[in-house]
């Protein structure tokens, strides 16, 4: 009788299992009639969609994911389709659409995505911090918060600190030269970009140059491999062979999230005992929060959310554009000459390098632009289409994200001629702007809050190191592109360097 019973639930329960598969695949091919107008790649496989595609570039050492978007973007043109089960993913690099939709409030950021870095293999990772916070008041209400921090008044103030952490990277450098040993410049750039966030943002010195083997230097190391696994591959937790690194991805989000919050903890104690505390961004910040009456345990929770933003968004992609500017600088010896000769004559032979200076040193900021364009350390977002819409002529139903990259965009023949050339003189101010073509800190009210930040701090190590040393790269290393969630020099950038006479 028992056994009876069991073999009648069980028959059920394949029942139910089958008839909610095949209500599934029902759904599926709906998605599939609505969206199917759309221009696109013929899907692998009716359930998975292009799935199968996409982790083949993901994983794959000889090219980037971003190339196969590149390459679906020549052939199938400013509107695509990518499907994914049931979840539809428009491409788009038509400039009117970019315009209409990135400057507008009113598109907000793709649930899906930015909601799956909320938590990191079950730890809260960038919660509802500034680049994730999906509902608009939640990040209306942050941003009136950090405002003040990134005021182009006391931005213009941080120029010191950006010096004195880069004199310590010419200080290391110096002692690579005469032991005339190869320097891995994306090495040594990470750790200045890391200081800087440290001690700009936070008011504690780290010196991460002296350090080897630093637990929060591989905490954020291991959370960027971490994120990029968890978003991009859904099955990559439950495959045994990755327990082991997810487990330590958990660890290194809980000592950034500890580390913040001893860090917090410790300014609202001085500040409460009248002490005297430095005028960073973390100052700013607290006192902005005061002003506004933020003092909830969740906003607590957010001001962590933002601390490893920072961490991850404002150290990471200035390093990883100045490895690409050194390398193309390397590669390229006219405008390597053309650039060291501008700082020359702006900076001579000062050691201490003023807001005045930065505003006359064009050129430079022409090559660091060009970068930019060729190697958007930050490549793509996403936003949330709640309404139907015309885009280059083909209506695109409500109710999917769109997709802008702007790898692909700044690499399209169409918008910049000869595209794979790095040139600075795309950036030159009679040069025609790009337009809605060029985004590589976003655009509209979701623009990064941190861009001037992250470019006069690029602006004062580069020419710096410009000022100082001569470097060539060495021989025979690639120039290939890896992506860690963000873009970075696959060889790290190897360099010979020499102290200029």
């Amino acid at each position: 009788m028992i056994s009876e019973w069991i073999f009648y639930i069980i028959l059920y329960l394949l029942a139910a299992v089958f008839t909610a598969f095949f209500a599934y695949c029902l759904y599926v091919h709906h998605i599939h009639q609505k969206y199917d107008h759309i221009p696109g790649p013929p899907r692998d496989n009716f359930l998975l969609g292009h799935s199968p595609s996409l982790t083949k570039a993901l994983y794959s050492d000889d090219s980037l994911i971003y190339d196969l978007f590149l390459q679906w973007a020549e052939k199938y043109g400013p509107v695509y389709r990518i499907n994914t089960l049931h979840y539809v993913t428009i491409v788009v690099y038509c400039p009117e659409a970019t315009k209409t939709i990135m400057m507008s409030p009113k598109y907000t950021k793709d649930p899906f995505v930015y909601r799956r870095v909320f938590n990191l293999f079950g730890k809260r990772f960038l919660g509802y911090g500034l680049i994730t916070a999906v509902d608009h008041d939640i990040w209306y209400r942050q941003r009136r918060i950090m405002d003040p921090a990134f005021s182009s008044s006391y931005l213009r103030s941080l120029i010191s600190t950006f010096d004195e952490m880069s004199e310590r990277l010419m200080d290391k450098l110096e002692e690579i030269a005469n032991n005339k040993t190869p320097a891995v410049m994306h090495d040594l750039v990470n750790c200045v970009t890391l200081d800087v966030i440290c001690k700009v943002a936070f008011g504690v010195d780290l010196n991460f140059l002296t350090q080897k083997d630093s637990p929060f230097q591989n905490a954020v190391e291991l959370c960027l491999k971490g994120m990029t696994f968890d978003v991009r591959d859904p099955l990559f937790r439950i495959i045994p062979k990755n327990w082991k690194l997810i487990q330590q991805v958990r660890e290194a989000t809980e000592l950034l999230r500890k580390t913040g919050e001893k860090w917090i903890q410790n300014r609202k104690t001085a500040v409460k005992n009248g002490e005297d505390v430095p005028k960073d961004i973390l100052t700013q910040i607290l006192k902005s929060a005061e002003e506004q009456n933020v003092t909830s345990t969740e906003d607590f929770e957010q001001m962590l959310d933002n601390f490893v933003t920072f961490f991850m968004a404002g150290q990471e992609t200035t390093a990883n554009q100045l490895s690409f500017a050194i390398m193309e600088l390397g590669r390229n010896p006219e405008i390597y000459k053309r650039a060291k000769a501008e700082v020359d004559e702006v900076l001579g032979t000062k050691r201490e390098i003023s807001n005045e200076d930065l505003g006359k040193l064009t050129y430079l900021s022409q090559v660091l632009k060009e970068t930019l364009r060729l190697y958007p350390t930050a490549p793509g977002t996403n936003r949330w289409l709640h309404e139907d819409m015309i885009i280059n002529g083909i209506k695109i139903p409500g109710g999917c994200s769109v997709m802008f990259n702007s790898f692909v965009s700044q690499r399209l023949e169409k918008f910049f001629k000869d595209p794979l050339k790095f040139d600075p003189k795309r950036f030159d101010e009679n040069a025609p702007k790009p337009y809605y073509t060029y985004y590589p800190f976003a655009l509209g009210p979701r623009t990064c809050i941190g861009q001037v930040f992250s470019q006069m701090e690029a602006k004062v190590v580069l020419a710096k190191l410009l000022q100082r040393f001569e470097f060539s790269l060495v021989p025979g290393q690639s120039f290939d592109i890896k992506d860690t969630g963000t873009l970075r020099p696959k060889s790290g950038v190897i360099c010979n360097i020499k102290q200029c006479s």
